[in-house]
């Protein structure tokens, strides 16, 4: 039995709770496809989004923030923005919710087999680099080290935290956190992530780095890793927030002649490279 990316599933929902408070707080839900046949079916890579809505409301297209080796779930981690994220945000454990897709080319992690990981994420773009994380720390003996720099705002705008705070502590991953604003007892960096990453200074040897975050942070990024010497090749983003309809109607994502939710959403940056229209 394959999933239709098209129709609409009914998902229960198991578990949620709130990475991030405020007026665009970030909640993520843990959600298991009441159909069992489809839920042990569904098959899903790191990079992958789904649609989910709330009957009646609407539907949004969301980033799959969970890893299939984390088992028959699935996670979303959700920012309150509009109409139907707000209703999101309503739904609590036991309420129903849709679920389409899955959409999408994933990154390549079998292809990474090997190299050394470096994620560098911003804000709620740390969301589609979590499942890249656990899919690694899952199958420990394929790759090399794994390195995580994050930031946001403020402490309060960091998400994943307690999950950080466990790496950081096991020795296994590096993890380089930041905040934009100085705080008292803040033990970690204070700057904006493109410093931070001049400040970890990885290695581009046998390394791949893939970043998410906002549009501004990414091509500053993408200038500091050209420094620290990362050959385009090496170097990986996903454009899922441009996606609407999934399947290449709509129009809205298109970026030059790339339509992202056809040819993306994730992509090497070799290819990006000659589409300014990527980051605008």
């Amino acid at each position: 039995m394959n999933t239709n990316p098209y129709k609409p599933y009914i998902a229960t929902v198991e578990d949620t709770w709130f990475e991030t408070l405020g007026d665009r707080c970030i909640k993520t839900f843990k959600v298991v496809l009441d159909d069992e046949e489809l839920r042990y079916n569904w098959s899903h890579l790191p990079g992958q989004c789904a649609i989910i809505g709330v009957l009646g409301i609407g539907e949004s297209m969301i980033s799959i923030s969970c890893s299939p080796t984390e088992g028959k779930f699935l996670r979303f981690s959700v920012m309150r923005t509009g109409k139907v994220t707000k209703a999101l945000h309503e739904l609590e454990k036991g309420d129903k919710m849709t679920v389409r897709g899955p959409y999408g080319n994933n990154f390549p992690v079998d292809e990474w087999k090997g190299k050394n990981i470096i994620t560098i994420g911003g804000g709620i773009g740390q969301a589609p680099l979590r499942p890249i994380i656990e899919y690694v720390k899952a199958n420990r003996d394929d790759y090399g080290s794994l390195n995580i720099i994050y930031g946001a705002r403020t402490s309060a705008d960091l998400c994943f935290k307690r999950e950080f705070e466990d790496m950081g502590s096991s020795g296994d991953v590096s993890c380089n956190l930041s905040i934009d604003i100085k705080e008292e007892e803040w033990p970690h960096y204070v700057g904006f992530v493109p410093s931070l990453l001049m400040d970890v200074n990885p290695s581009p040897e046998n390394a791949i780095a893939i970043t998410c975050g906002p549009p501004v942070m990414i091509n500053f990024v993408l200038q500091n890793l050209k420094k620290l010497n990362f050959a385009d090749k090496q170097i990986y983003t996903t454009l899922e927030n441009r996606m609407k309809c999934g399947f290449g109607k709509c129009g809205r994502c298109n970026a030059g002649n790339l339509y992202v939710c056809k040819d993306g959403p994730v992509f090497c940056y070799e290819t990006l490279k000659s589409v300014p229209e990527a980051f605008a």
